[in-house]
């Protein structure tokens, strides 16, 4: 069975375009494959959070994560920092990075341009560590966006680089999880882009139905069509889109004829699109909150996770001390 992990960053809501997007597909994969999914709260740390909201964003995400459907009795999920062997396994693959090839990477310069008070060694080896991540359970696929393309290149130049230096063929080089066709890609109501937190433009799963009802009536339109089956702006598109992802399938077809007739109401459809938005987050909501009241079970879930990721990493790190010649006397 193929090993897969994706890091979950600690620094935010989970929103619909998550939902309906990789997640769903990470939902079907866990049955499919051998899931490993972390919480990256050391990668944060390049940023020097508050401690407080660090903490409370790590129970936040754990919970949205589980509500949208991970399943910790089928997939490993952890915070990164219960697992010190990942702390370790940077540290000795750090031996063989060179500062050159780091500071070359595009996401270091383009983070120095945003916090030139703060360019710190974390950023500096932060692909060293988020190939500590992977490695550490010797993953064979690894989901990743364009931003973090380059990255997943760089860990699979460390894995060559460990196995041409030691004469083993010991790390396998991962390959990126393509989603292809089966990757729903989710409009911002903005009126261009996509959805995301950075972007503002977003529903999340944790908002109240009035707070989706006015961030959707909020939704750029234009005048509307003057002419039957008139090529749609990028905004009308977009809400179209997203009308395809959460409504029947009735609701969409309706509002389209009207629009090829030119008899679109666009607040009627924005009303209806709330509606349909608010049906599918509302139940989501509620379990969020049933787990965030548990703290129990978030604390259990934690430990379970990290004893079972514990596990597979000790393997790894006996036998990269051993190859290294890291040995007890």
């Amino acid at each position: 069975m193929k090993t897969v992990l994706s890091g979950i960053r600690p620094t935010g809501r989970l929103h619909l375009g998550n939902y309906l997007g990789a997640l769903r597909n990470f939902v079907k994969m866990q049955h499919e494959a051998r899931c490993f999914f972390f919480i990256a709260d050391y990668h944060s740390l390049t940023t020097h959070p508050d401690p407080a909201s660090l903490h409370e964003n790590i129970r936040n995400v754990l919970a949205e994560y589980l509500a949208a459907g991970l399943d910790p009795e089928v997939a490993t999920i952890y915070v990164q920092s219960d697992l010190p062997q990942t702390a370790e396994l940077s540290l000795l693959l750090s031996m063989h990075a060179y500062v050159g090839e780091l500071e070359r990477t595009a996401s270091f310069k383009e983070k120095i341009r945003a916090q030139p008070e703060n360019i710190n060694i974390g950023l500096l080896s932060y692909p060293v560590l988020m190939a500590a991540d992977i490695l550490i359970h010797r993953a064979d696929y690894v989901p990743v966006g364009k931003d973090q393309e380059q990255h997943l290149e760089m860990t699979r130049k460390y894995a060559r680089r460990f196995n041409t230096l030691y004469g083993e063929e010991f790390f396998p080089e991962p390959q990126p999880y393509n989603f292809g066709e089966q990757l729903v890609k989710i409009p911002g109501l903005d009126g261009s882009g996509k959805m995301g937190k950075s972007e503002g433009n977003g529903i999340y799963l944790s908002d109240t139905d009035e707070a989706i009802r006015k961030k959707v009536m909020r939704a750029v339109t234009d005048s509307g069509p003057t002419k039957p089956d008139q090529p749609m702006a990028e905004p009308i598109a977009n809400i179209f889109a997203i009308m395809k992802a959460v409504s029947p399938a009735s609701t969409y077809d309706f509002f389209l004829s009207a629009y090829n007739r030119c008899e679109i109401r666009y607040g009627d459809m924005k009303k209806q699109l709330a509606e349909d938005m608010i049906a599918l987050v509302a139940p989501i909501r509620a379990r969020i909150e049933e787990i965030k009241a548990d703290g129990a079970y978030l604390h259990r879930v934690a430990a379970e996770g990290a004893a079972r990721a514990a596990a597979s990493a000790d393997v790894t790190m006996r036998r990269v001390r051993e190859i290294m010649g890291i040995k007890p006397l």
